[in-house]
């Protein structure tokens, strides 16, 4: 009976997944999830699961980004009145945000992760907890962000070790994983450095290997590469952007600074 609920629940994601239903898919897969004393969940329960969720917490992020694009341009043109209506629907988002966030991590922590048996499924667990303590860093402030940015750090290096021991370097599980830590570097954390490294390094290790690549991967394997890719090029550009900036701002004040001291020599007779 048990077998047969979960088969149903898991058909009935699918439907709701076609119908772009997708609170009513995570529904469904969470009570798929809550099975797992019994059996671990399968690679396409698990695709499901992450796909209901990262539907519904992508449009409440989407919501939020535009909201508080708003919010800044109203500051910044002094309508206080506006401001204050926009604070209070952002809040609205960020409850949903946590709510959403608290689910799935809270489904994680007490049933996936400690059902898992196979590196891949434990990288896939701890990788997804990473995620959504990151999507909670993205809006919290204080002292709320902090303990949800080192909630992240830790969660990915945890999988980062599992992956790096057992995952082949082309393997999509751990470079979506190095591609989403690389972007916590980088948002969260703000060192580009860090970011670069990480993702150039799982892309070169990739491409050292890309001949093993199997046919079965292949598609989604490539696919991660070109985003690790698409970033260093953006995040590298900025870079360099920061740099030009940095030594245009050092060339002006070196500047000023010569043409005060040349000013002060004229004004006491010494001529350059």
């Amino acid at each position: 009976m048990a077998d047969s609920s979960r088969e149903e629940n898991v058909y009935m994601a699918k439907l709701a997944e076609q119908a772009e239903r997708y609170e009513e898919m995570v529904e469904f897969m969470e009570k798929v999830a809550k099975t797992v004393e019994v059996e671990e969940l399968t690679v396409e329960e698990r695709n499901l699961l992450s796909v209901a969720y990262k539907n519904v917490i992508g449009a409440r992020r989407a919501s939020w980004r535009i909201i508080s694009s708003i919010e800044q341009k109203e500051e910044s043109r002094g309508n206080e009145d506006h401001v204050a209506i926009i604070k209070e629907y952002r809040g609205k988002i960020e409850t949903e945000l946590s709510k959403i966030c608290d689910g799935i991590l809270n489904l994680l922590e007490c049933n996936l992760i400690p059902s898992a048996q196979s590196p891949e499924s434990k990288v896939f667990y701890l990788k997804m907890k990473g995620d959504y303590h990151r999507y909670l860093a993205e809006f919290k402030t204080g002292a709320e962000r902090k303990d949800a940015a080192e909630s992240t750090l830790l969660a990915y290096k945890s999988a980062q070790d599992i992956a790096l021991a057992d995952l082949a370097p082309t393997h999509p599980i751990r470079l979506g994983l190095a591609l989403n830590f690389s972007v916590f570097y980088y948002e969260i954390l703000n060192s580009p450095d860090r970011a670069c490294n990480l993702a150039k390094q799982a892309f070169d290790e990739a491409i050292s290997e890309l001949d093993t690549l199997g046919e079965e991967s292949y598609k989604d394997s490539t696919l991660i590469m070109q985003l690790l890719r698409d970033n260093l090029t953006l995040w590298t550009s900025d870079i360099t952007v920061s740099l030009s900036l940095l030594y245009c701002m050092v060339l002006k004040i070196s500047c000023f600074a010569f043409n005060c001291r040349l000013q002060s020599r004229i004004f006491s007779g010494h001529v350059v």
